[in-house]
């Protein structure tokens, strides 16, 4: 008997769910070929809003796991992402990737999140410190999350590049709100049914899809976001860090156009640190 295919009705992950905008508004998505590939949710600035809301109150919980624990969370994510390798492929070659590109576009997150999850318990190691004083004090300094960062990822490569952003800032405690690229965002779409069968609690990624244009200035201004960390160009980078300074968020950015994203030199412990912060103790030594 013929029957019709069930199509795909795409929908972004926040808060652990699967939601649609909530607006209701969608986009069409087109494959390489031109042909209607599905509506996908142009989110808006209440979605944004709520997707904050839904990383600080997992922020906390997150936070309190072991580092080791993280350390396993994101490895398990990656053994997902390898599991369904062939259909992430085939997400990218859909809209135009070249078979051998997207290979090692996928391959390469895969191997991202196995890099961070292994500098999961040992970065404290390495940027924490004992520091010398002159005094009859012992004088320690160790990290912290910040808290809920805000990411906006490049267009190309759209899997590989969100990953390389998300995971250096979920390693060390913190939640994340990101921006998927808005030219090729149903990879990222794949990524979110990932996240949802992971053990990565709910709320701790929130992926959001939609236009740059609307949701950049509320990234800039959101208080409770507060790292911003992103590919973007000079017209968005201007705005961020305008907004980012009157909210006194830290911001780092990168060049989409300039930037290896298959390159040793996209991964880094500096990533890391760029969400940290740094927390300095004085206690006395003796009676």
């Amino acid at each position: 008997m013929t029957r019709l295919p069930i199509t795909k009705t795409p929908k972004v992950y926040v808060g652990g769910a699967f939601i649609r905008s909530e607006s209701a508004r969608v986009f069409p998505l087109q494959d390489a070929a031109g042909n209607f590939f599905g509506n996908i949710p142009q989110c808006t600035r209440k979605d944004l809003r709520n997707a904050v809301e839904a990383a600080a109150k997992a922020g906390p919980g997150w936070a309190k796991r072991t580092a080791y624990n993280r350390g396993q969370i994101l490895y398990r994510l990656a053994e997902m992402l390898e599991a369904r390798r062939a259909e992430l492929i085939g997400s990218l070659t859909m809209f135009g990737a070249v078979q051998a590109d997207a290979a090692r576009g996928v391959d390469a997150a895969v191997d991202r999140l196995i890099y961070y999850a292994g500098w999961a318990d040992k970065y404290e190691q390495v940027l924490g410190s004992v520091n010398p004083v002159a005094a009859p004090y012992f004088n320690f300094t160790v990290t912290e999350p910040m808290g809920v960062i805000g990411v906006i990822a490049p267009d190309v490569p759209p899997l590989l590049g969100l990953i390389s952003l998300v995971a250096p800032a979920i390693v060390s405690g913190n939640t994340v709100v990101a921006l998927v690229s808005e030219k090729f965002p149903y990879p990222s779409i794949l990524l979110g049914e990932m996240l949802a069968t992971s053990d990565l609690p709910g709320g701790v990624v929130n992926l959001l899809t939609g236009f740059r244009k609307e949701l950049v200035p509320t990234f800039a201004t959101h208080t409770h976001l507060r790292a911003i960390v992103g590919a973007v160009g000079a017209a968005d980078r201007k705005a961020l860090e305008l907004g980012a300074a009157d909210s006194v968020k830290r911001t780092h950015f990168v060049d989409p156009d300039a930037t290896d994203w298959l390159a040793d030199t996209a991964q880094g412990l500096e990533a890391i640190r760029d969400t940290l912060e740094f927390k300095t103790t004085w206690h006395p030594v003796g009676a």
